[in-house]
C-alpha cells in the first residue's frame, strides 16, 4: 500500500468515527428545568440610584422580600435577569448583568426532590471574579432563593435564583 492510499484510509477512518460520535446522544445534556436568576438594588435611600435602566421590582417580590427581615428596605429595583437551561449532568452559569461578568451564578443538578416538586441544586454566586457563596439548595419551583449580596451605590444588592418549569418536549 502506497503512502497516498494510506493517507486515504485514515481519512475515510476518522469520517465515520466523527458520523458515530455525532449520532450519539448524551443524556447529561438533557435539559430538567430552567433557572432563573435576578438581581434586584434594595435601598433605603434614593431609588433612583439603581440608574436608569432599573425598573420596579413586581409586587409580588416586594411582598416576600419586605417578609424577610434582613431583606427588608423601602425601595426594591430589578437590574437584570437571565434564564438558562438546567442540565441533567453538567454545570450551568448564568449571567444577569451581560455583558457584564461582575455578577455570575453556578449551578448544576444533584438530585430530584420528588416527582414534580422540585430538585436539589449546587449553587455558587460569583462576584468580582471570586466564589462567595457555596451552597446545596434543595429548591422548589416557584419559590426563589433569595440571597443578601454586597453594598451598593447606598443599598445592598439581593440576588434571587429560582428553579422553572421543564421545558414542554416534541412527542
Amino acid at each position: 500500500m502506497n503512502r497516498r492510499d494510506l493517507i486515504s484510509l485514515f481519512f475515510l477512518a476518522g469520517c465515520g468515527l466523527s458520523t458515530a460520535q455525532t449520532t450519539t446522544t448524551d443524556p447529561g445534556k438533557d435539559v430538567i428545568g430552567m433557572v432563573t436568576v435576578t438581581v434586584y438594588h434594595a435601598t433605603n435611600g434614593d431609588a433612583g440610584a439603581a440608574g436608569q435602566r432599573a425598573k420596579a421590582a413586581s409586587d409580588e417580590v416586594v411582598k416576600r422580600l419586605t417578609g424577610e427581615q434582613k431583606l427588608k428596605f423601602a425601595h426594591y429595583r430589578e437590574l437584570g435577569k437571565d434564564t438558562k437551561p438546567l442540565f441533567r449532568s453538567y454545570e450551568n452559569w448564568a449571567q444577569p448583568l451581560p455583558p457584564s461578568d461582575e455578577i455570575l451564578l453556578r449551578f448544576e443538578a444533584q438530585s430530584k426532590l420528588s416527582k414534580e416538586k422540585g430538585r436539589r441544586l449546587d449553587i455558587e454566586l460569583w462576584l468580582s471574579r471570586k466564589k462567595i457563596l457555596k451552597t446545596d439548595a434543595a429548591m422548589e419551583r416557584g419559590k426563589p432563593l433569595f440571597v443578601l449580596g454586597p453594598e451598593w451605590r447606598g443599598g445592598r444588592l439581593i440576588i434571587s435564583a429560582e428553579l422553572g418549569p421543564i421545558p414542554a418536549t416534541d412527542p
